[in-house]
């Protein structure tokens, strides 16, 4: 058997990805060879040769990601900070800018002994399992409501906390939900949220469009249904000093720091661009008391007529589901349901006959959701 050079090989994979239109062929055609060969792309150069199955395994790679199935789902797994996550279909895949808004959130917290720090729209886990990591000291807790995103949580949490890290406490949650984390309120140091936050419409690259979930992308028609929900909660569970760091579209830089500075609790009211000079992410603290308004005088988060309280808009006529089934394996009522908690240590055992008997918890959901829409994706 002919042994056959890699760099040919990476080669070849460079040309088929371009001509497919991916934005950084060269880039995934090593990432996807390290891979295959279970070795850091700066160390492909120490690979001169590979056998005949080696390329032809490359090639199949790269024909899948010809066909814009993200490169993170090929490989399985993508980073934030210092963390390692499995993503796979029906995750929604971190980007390279989330990294900016993480290192803001990791710096405020700097001087503060064991923070109380909440990812709200937590989907893969990635917020919230790189605070954990590094600061092994903090309290980390992370809501998500969609069950795929909370099955690739639960995993991720599991995985971090056999690798020695603070185990982070998973919440099924909307940010709807005027009641939820309740227990928390005015005790937080930082709110981490990475929502859905692209207008109804923008046109977006095959791999977002086809293979990250729709509610984890997708933020309405002016892409802020969610971010004006996520303002309203951090602006109730900060502590006075703590932070929130929100990031938002690129055409958002004005309307969510807009939505910040509205909030008379809210004080310090930044925007930050990404690395590409885009504005990304807005952040701002909580005021001294002093600043607090009357009571009853922040804007109501939620403004359904004639809904229940805790329904969000648009939802009071949906009626609510029979028992939501447990997310796949590592994934009502009207009135306002609080987040139950879905960390290892306070699992129910699933009713016998409602549940899968694969499955170690029940998942609460809050009813009227519509079909298909999610409070954090």
């Amino acid at each position: 058997m002919t042994r056959q050079p890699l760099r040919l090989a990476i080669l070849e994979a460079e040309r088929v990805l371009s001509a497919a239109g991916v934005a950084s062929p060269r880039t995934d055609a090593e990432l996807l060879a390290a891979h295959l060969l279970g070795v850091e792309r700066t160390k492909l150069m120490m690979v001169p040769l590979v056998d005949p199955p080696v390329v032809e395994a490359l090639q199949a790679l790269v024909r899948q990601r010809a066909d814009r199935i993200p490169l993170q789902h090929l490989v399985g797994t993508a980073s934030l900070g210092n963390v390692t996550l499995s993503v796979g279909p029906g995750a929604f895949v971190p980007r390279p800018e989330t990294e900016l808004l993480l290192a803001w959130g990791l710096a405020s917290l700097e001087g503060v002994e064991r923070p109380v720090v909440v990812d709200l729209c937590s989907g893969t886990g990635a917020l919230a399992l790189a605070v954990a990591n590094a600061r092994p000291d903090a309290q980390v807790h992370a809501v998500e409501l969609d069950p795929n995103a909370l099955a690739w949580a639960r995993h991720n949490i599991d995985q971090q906390a056999i690798a020695g890290d603070t185990p982070v406490r998973l919440y099924a949650g909307d940010v709807f939900d005027q009641t939820l984390l309740m227990e928390l309120e005015g005790l937080v140091d930082l709110v981490l949220c990475n929502p859905p936050y692209v207008p109804e419409g923008t046109p977006v690259p095959p791999e977002v469009r086809e293979h990250d979930p729709h509610a984890a992308v997708f933020g309405g028609r002016d892409g802020l249904d969610v971010v004006r929900q996520v303002v309203g909660c951090a602006a109730r569970l900060l502590r006075q000093g703590g932070g929130v760091a929100i990031e938002h579209d690129d055409t958002h830089g004005g309307s969510v720091p807009a939505l910040l500075k509205a909030r008379r609790v809210l004080s310090d009211v930044e925007d930050h661009p990404d690395l590409a000079g885009r504005p990304r992410f807005a952040t701002a603290h909580r005021a001294a008391p002093s600043s607090e308004p009357p009571p009853n005088s922040e804007p109501a988060l939620i403004h359904a007529a004639a809904a229940p309280a805790g329904t969000p808009p648009g939802r009071a006529n949906s009626s609510p589901p029979a028992h939501q089934p447990c997310p796949p394996e590592p994934g009502s009522s009207a009135r306002r349901i609080r987040p139950r908690i879905v960390d290892a240590a306070r699992r129910d055992r699933c009713e016998e006959g409602n549940l899968p008997a694969t499955c170690d918890r029940k998942v609460p959901f809050l009813a009227g959701l519509r079909r298909g829409r999610w409070g954090c994706g």
